[in-house]
């Protein structure tokens, strides 16, 4: 029970800041229209004063942000009667699968090998889709369980998706060796037996395909030389070109074409932000929806699963909002949105007299995925799921942490210094009084990447421990079209893409959100360099660092990073090379490569001010480790205050729940002594140990682990 003089304060606090929110939207009302800024810089005090009105977090221990569900990838079958998921086992996984009216979960297979589980067409198989193989699993009585096919670099097959139209088939991917004469690349049609159909065959990459209503192959995407050839297939089988999409244009086709063999596409032909094409036969575009705010490229469309067409265009780069897109749909969603507080939703349709839909909502301030089961005949949802979580890589039951016990995160937008209008997410310990904390800018990595409106462990840690932390979507993101991409230029050493950073902090220390003498940064890959370039080239404003897996120089990193496999992972439909020389970074130019190498960390260390915290792999497969080391030396020798640790086991990144605990730690303690915040609970002995064995530089952010801060 709170005393009544703490009540009383509290009370009072609440009432200034609801005449506060009151008050800004007065004043919006009165001054009538205005600039896109004044309305965006509106809408930031707005949300702003309403995170005052909310009562303080509790303090949530280290291990509390290490949770994981204890189900997890849940799919919807066609008919909407089913929902199959896989839980935590121990160290294994089992498949169980929930009957969506009794509600009552059957095991279905125990230590069941799958990353991702799948429908056939017709509901009768469910898919088990690992690296190794696809399973298909009888789950209507009928038919014999097996492998339906074996996946990988040997086989030479890779899968692709559930057929869309067959009952029950899958598409796969083969590819041939040279040699053969016969061409490269097969796209094949494969039933539950394994037994094989060939649909097409090229001597260029398959990238994608369409069906018609009928299950013919209908269209396929071939890569021909950096662009991507869309062909329409004839009746006689025939591939005729139809439309080319550019080099980083993305030109994602959607499974069956429309009732009038129009092909759809995710894509941002014609345009800057991906969208809901429609191309004709004719090779003619047609734009069907589009993100009403103008900002976001479309994140994910959700399908009939009777005839492929599209339900609902869902955006997430800015805020989430789901659209229905035709009138039936819309107002189930408008039915679920009454009956759920988050925005972010993920939804599964099924069709039928019985047919339910399955409904995830995984907000920004929703540590944990909450699913539910509506009914379209009578507009009800219900909880499922609904089980405890579990400790990171254990089945030990977790403290159950009070939903929407977390910080929201707002939707930002401010302008750069060279007006270009920029977007990112801010986030506020509730009840805070925003001018007096301590400000962390949490830069992402890629940088070909985006922070979207999702749960992020790192930024929500902070905030429980008292900082304000700003995500950045600088120019060179992804999720917000083409021209947003582009506009880097290759800029990212000490350029336009870092001053971006540097322009949202002072735009948000302007509008009275951190203490300008308390700032910090960090991020992991691009965003651990741009941590280093943050200290180097602007050490009055940030005063500490953490950077996690960062290139000390971006030119040699990119170098390194295109003979590896880890390319691969980057750029799937170019080589990483030539998609890095069309984003501005050449390099196989001296001017551009000379340009990023002068800018680096590496070189300028000298320059390097504050206190420097590096985390690093040994088995980091896309930043180099002796980069790191050499780095970390140079800076020592200088007499900078730098500490690394080095896990020689880890990664790129690393998932153990020890590692993951330790980062934490190492987070708040480097942080702390110069910007305030919680002082950090001293580590258990095994915690300590593990860390004490890995700090093979020490400075002022990791002295005296072993002792209490």
């Amino acid at each position: 029970m709170i005393p009544p003089i703490v009540a009383t304060t509290t009370n009072r606090r609440y009432r200034h800041s609801a005449r506060l929110v009151t008050g800004l939207l007065m004043l919006a009302a009165l001054f009538g229209p205005s600039t896109r800024a004044e309305d965006a810089q509106q809408a930031l005090l707005a949300a702003v004063a309403k995170e005052r009105l909310r009562p303080p977090a509790p303090r949530l221990e280290r291990q509390d942000f290490l949770l994981r569900p204890r189900t997890f990838a849940p799919v919807l079958s066609p008919d909407g009667r089913h929902v199959a998921y896989l839980r935590v086992a121990g160290h294994a996984q089992d498949l169980w699968w929930l009957a969506a009216d009794s509600g009552t979960p059957q095991l279905l297979l125990p230590h069941a090998q799958a990353d991702a589980l799948a429908w056939s067409h017709d509901g009768r198989w469910l898919l088990l889709v690992s690296a190794r193989q696809v399973y298909a699993l009888a789950v209507a009585g009928q038919g014999d369980s097996g492998i339906v096919s074996t996946l990988g670099d040997r086989a030479g097959l890779e899968w692709l998706a559930v057929d869309p139209v067959q009952p029950a088939a899958i598409v796969l991917l083969e590819s041939l060796p040279a040699s053969s004469g016969t061409g490269r690349w097969r796209l094949v049609r494969a039933d539950m037996q394994g037994r094989r159909e060939l649909l097409h065959e090229s001597s260029e990459r398959i990238l994608d395909f369409a069906f018609d209503r009928s299950g013919r192959l209908a269209y396929v995407g071939r890569l021909h030389g950096e662009q991507l050839l869309i062909h329409r297939i004839d009746a006689a089988g025939t591939p005729i070109p139809l439309i080319r999409c550019p080099p980083l244009q993305r030109c994602s086709f959607l499974p069956v074409s429309t009732a009038r063999n129009e092909l759809l596409l995710q894509s941002d032909l014609q345009g800057d932000r991906s969208r809901l094409l429609r191309i004709d036969a004719g090779g003619d575009v047609h734009a069907w929806h589009d993100d009403p705010r103008g900002e976001a490229d479309l994140d994910e469309l959700v399908l009939d699963p009777r005839d492929g067409q599209p339900l609902i265009a869902i955006y997430r780069s800015t805020v989430s909002a789901v659209h229905g897109l035709d009138a039936a749909t819309a107002r189930h969603l408008d039915a679920i949105r009454a009956q759920v507080s988050g925005t972010d939703l993920h939804i599964g349709i099924g069709r039928g007299d019985a047919a339910h839909w399955l409904v995830g909502e995984r907000d920004g301030d929703l540590q944990l995925p909450r699913w539910h089961l509506y009914d379209p005949r009578d507009g009800t949802l219900r909880r499922v799921l609904d089980e405890p979580p579990v400790r990171q890589h254990s089945e030990a039951p977790a403290r159950q942490i009070p939903d929407r016990a977390f910080a929201r995160r707002i939707a930002i937008t401010w302008t750069a210094s060279d007006g270009m209008r920029l977007h990112g997410f801010l986030m506020l310990p509730p009840g805070a009084d925003p001018a007096r904390l301590p400000l962390i800018a949490s830069v992402h990595g890629g940088p070909w990447n985006h922070a979207r409106p999702e749960f992020g462990v790192t930024s929500q840690f902070l905030v429980n421990r008292g900082y304000a932390v700003f995500e950045p979507n600088f120019r060179g993101s992804t999720g917000h079209g083409r021209n947003y991409l582009l506009a880097a230029g290759g800029d990212y050493g000490n350029g336009r893409v870092q001053q971006d950073i540097v322009d949202g902090v002072r735009h948000l220390l302007a509008a009275g959100i951190g203490d300008a003498d308390r700032v910090g940064i960090i991020g992991a890959s691009f965003g651990g360099y741009a941590t280093l370039l943050g200290l180097t080239h602007t050490p009055d404003l940030f005063k500490v660092g953490v950077a996690f897996v960062p290139p000390p120089d971006f030119a040699w990193s990119l170098r390194w990073m295109a003979r590896s496999e880890e390319s691969l992972n980057l750029a799937s439909r170019l080589p990483f090379k030539t998609w890095a020389r069309l984003v501005g970074l050449d390099m196989d130019d001296p001017n551009v490569m000379s340009r990023l190498q002068s800018q680096s960390p590496l070189t300028q260390a000298g320059r390097l001010r504050g206190r420097l915290l590096i985390l690093a792999g040994g088995e980091d497969r896309r930043v180099a480790v002796r980069g790191i080391i050499e780095y970390a030396a140079r800076l020592k020798l200088l007499g900078k205050d730098v500490s690394l640790f080095l896990d020689p086991q880890a990664g790129h990144s690393n998932d153990h729940p020890l590692a993951r605990e330790a980062q934490l730690y190492l987070l708040e303690r480097a942080l702390h002594p110069l910007l305030g915040g919680v002082t950090p609970t001293a580590p258990e002995a095994g915690l300590r140990a593990y860390i004490e064995a890995r700090l093979p530089v020490r400075g002022s952010a990791v002295d005296a682990v072993s002792a209490r801060p």
